[in-house]
């Protein structure tokens, strides 16, 4: 069983992984939209799913509670979540070399009006300013949280919306909300014409895509497993992560583009 995270790249994600999986003749289903992480990743470790495309920063900060600095070099973090999650009976997989982390980001609008460039601009302004993100954003070390704690920044108010999706699109560009949490590969980035807030403080860690296997099911199948779960992160680049994402954004189901992009390298 296959679990992703309650928004549309995870589910993408999902659906490619357990298809390469069926293909190379293995039992697999996918457990869609199910929840955010503090759902999955105990559902995960107890067993409840076998395989969750993760992200390493953020796998990283949720397994570790916090007591294991994320940084931003990919070796380092790779070799930081394998260790916290061998305790728990998980093994942290090849990353893909494609990276999905947290944009901060803003209309053109908002920010001509105010001269925002990086995060650390928004100190003087933030007061004055809505952020919309996911519900789970004011407890989340590399949201709202880490916002106040490593930029100092306060906002008015806080709208809970969706995981870097639509609805947080669609209230930046409705002026429901002044700066909104959106991820790096959204094609409504571009699309849109939104400003990405530069991290000049790097709060956010490397984030690359990192399947994490139950340890049971990877001695179960051997190497085999694992080998084909590897040789799919591998094509995973940002470059195509964007462009799967924009099919998704565009009301394809992400099934049907997962089943497009395996089949475009022989792989279903």
């Amino acid at each position: 069983m296959v679990g992703s995270f309650n928004f549309p790249e995870s589910m993408l994600l999902a659906d490619i992984y357990a298809g390469a999986l069926r293909a190379g003749g293995f039992r697999s289903s996918v457990e869609a939209e199910a929840g955010p992480r503090e759902i999955i990743d105990p559902a995960l470790a107890g067993g409840i799913v076998d395989i969750v495309p993760e992200y390493t920063g953020s796998a990283l900060l949720f397994f570790g509670v916090g007591s294991v600095p994320a940084g931003s070099r990919e070796e380092q973090s790779h070799q930081a979540l394998a260790d916290v999650l061998l305790a728990r009976g998980l093994i942290a997989l090849t990353p893909a070399p494609g990276e999905d982390s947290n944009a901060i980001v803003v209309t053109e609008q908002t920010a001509s009006r105010y001269g925002l460039h990086s995060l650390s601009d928004l100190g003087a302004v933030a007061g004055r300013l809505v952020f919309g993100g996911p519900p789970e954003c004011p407890e989340r070390p590399l949201c709202l949280l880490g916002l106040e704690n490593v930029y100092g920044l306060r906002f008015r108010d806080f709208v809970p919306l969706d995981s870097g999706g639509p609805l947080t699109v669609q209230a930046l560009l409705a002026g429901e909300v002044d700066v909104g949490l959106v991820f790096t590969t959204d094609p409504a980035i571009t699309a849109e014409h939104l400003v990405v807030l530069a991290d000049d403080r790097r709060l956010q860690p490397a984030e690359n895509v990192i399947p994490v296997v139950r340890r049971a099911i990877a001695a179960r199948y051997g190497p085999a497993l694992e080998n084909l779960i590897d040789r799919v992160s591998a094509r995973l680049d940002t470059d195509v992560l964007r462009k799967l994402n924009r099919q998704v954004a565009s009301g394809e189901d992400p099934s049907a583009v997962a089943a497009r992009w395996l089949a475009s390298w022989g792989k279903a």
